[in-house]
């Protein structure tokens, strides 16, 4: 009995050597889609913030993040949709402006600031807008990576995608542009007089 027991206690001892200097491998965690810009620029640790900018290393597409401070990127306000030819100027609700609260306004403002040191920021296309789209979030979020994306508010986002025949209640207007609702995940046509979200994107951003 006592030399099987030995026998046992020096199997045990092997094979903890084996695992000590043989250890499995462990999966490396897969690096996010997401990266932390700041506004400046560069490329920030994922616990890092404030952040200005979100680049999806998927699309290629750098975001304009919001915020909750009443600067031109406060989550909260709303726009008319306006291109400078077609559209309705200052329909929104954005207290920085008195007079204008339209798409185009916002993107020269964003433009003249140089938002992550790019001043070619525009409002983004359907497909571009619906690429943010995300089935994993929790009740009564918006449909996007919330922990990337805050301050995004449960409602329509303004496209690029102008010059939509309108159906429905809005028939009588004519035409409209595209939006994406951060609701459901879907695409709806709206008037350009509505006052609607806005997430600015920019296709000029080069990963360091």
């Amino acid at each position: 009995m006592i030399k099987r027991a030995i026998g046992i206690v020096g199997l045990l001892i092997t094979i903890s050597l084996i695992a000590l200097f043989n250890p499995i491998p462990q999966e490396q965690p897969s690096p996010s889609r997401w990266l932390k810009i700041d506004a400046q620029g560069q490329v920030m640790s994922p616990w890092s913030g404030p952040w200005a900018c979100v680049y999806d290393t998927k699309t290629q597409l750098l975001w304009e993040t919001k915020t909750d401070n009443e600067s031109i990127h406060d989550g909260y306000w709303t726009y008319s949709w306006n291109d400078g030819t077609r559209g309705v100027e200052n329909k929104g609700d954005c207290y920085f402006e008195k007079e204008r609260c339209d798409t185009l306004d916002l993107i020269n403002r964003v433009n003249s600031e140089k938002t992550c040191g790019l001043d070619n920021w525009q409002l983004p296309s359907s497909k571009e807008l619906l690429s943010l789209v995300s089935r994993d979030t929790k009740p009564g979020e918006p449909l996007i990576a919330i922990d990337f994306f805050p301050q995004t508010k449960r409602g329509d986002y303004w496209t690029k995608d102008s010059q939509q025949r309108l159906t429905g209640t809005f028939k009588y207007l004519k035409e409209g542009t595209l939006a994406v609702d951060f609701v459901n995940g879907n695409l709806t046509k709206l008037p350009y007089r509505n006052a609607s979200f806005v997430r600015l994107v920019n296709t000029g951003y080069v990963e360091p």
